[in-house]
């Protein structure tokens, strides 16, 4: 019934957004505008395709050409952009997902659109945030779970988005910067800061594990896990990363 509830709203506003961009269809098509006639007709079918209560997502798009995708593509509608489905499930159903049917009933209707399904239990995840860091690990344990619930939450996110996350560390602190997988260094640089991108000279290259295993860069770079890269290196999920550069 939640699911229902939010995305008939969700619906009734994207069928407001693609009446009004009908409307200003049909008024620029009577002037012979050949993108605005494509813009009416697919304009009409999404009309009556929403009006069903379908999602955006679902509209067949196989006989649509470049201009009637983009024309979709403009209008951003909320139903068209990629979807996941967070249950809420108790404690004991987190023991028996594959036969739970409250589960089951959600699967089977992300399964529709291809969207994932991630179930978890927010009094759970509550419990989790209330514990001291170091006792986090052995109350997960206890429940038979590997990670919180929101770290799937995250990932989930991250991998429908095709995002990945690099590091730099220094004193005082590590910072986490969120980019589009295959992403080039000099690319990855500028999200720190134009001139980074600009002046690029090299990138320092290790893995986080590689880090956290080892200590320190010094232990790193004796082991040999230090890598040197340049302009064509392709940044890893988890690389840390330091840039050398000149402006």
């Amino acid at each position: 019934a939640d699911i229902e509830t939010i995305e008939t709203e969700l619906v009734l506003k994207d069928l407001e957004t693609v009446e009004k961009r009908l409307d200003r269809a049909r008024r620029a098509a009577k002037g012979q505008n050949a993108i605005e006639k494509k813009a009416v007709e697919i304009c009409e079918k999404l009309v009556a395709h929403l009006d069903g209560g379908a999602l955006a997502a679902a509209f067949d798009r196989s006989g649509c050409d470049d201009d009637e995708k983009l024309i979709l593509r403009e209008m951003f509608l909320l139903t068209d952009k990629p979807l996941f489905y967070v249950v809420n499930v108790s404690e004991e159903q987190l023991s028996s997902l594959d036969t739970d049917p409250h589960v089951g009933a959600v699967r089977a209707r992300a399964e529709k659109l291809g969207a994932p399904v991630v179930p978890i239990s927010a009094k759970i995840e509550a419990e989790i945030m209330q514990l001291p860091e170091d006792e986090r690990a052995d109350f997960l344990e206890s429940v038979g779970l590997e990670e919180p619930g929101l770290h799937q939450v995250i990932r989930t996110g991250y991998e429908m988005l095709d995002l990945i996350t690099f590091f730099t560390a220094g004193d005082p602190e590590v910072h986490a910067w969120t980019i589009k997988a295959g992403t080039k260094a000099p690319q990855a640089a500028g999200k720190i800061h134009s001139d980074f991108e600009r002046g690029f000279i090299k990138a320092e290259v290790m893995f986080w594990k590689d880090l956290v295993d080892l200590k320190t860069e010094a232990a790193v770079k004796a082991a040999g896990k230090l890598g040197i890269e340049g302009k064509e290196y392709v940044v890893r999920d988890g690389d840390v990363v330091h840039f050398r550069f000149n402006v």
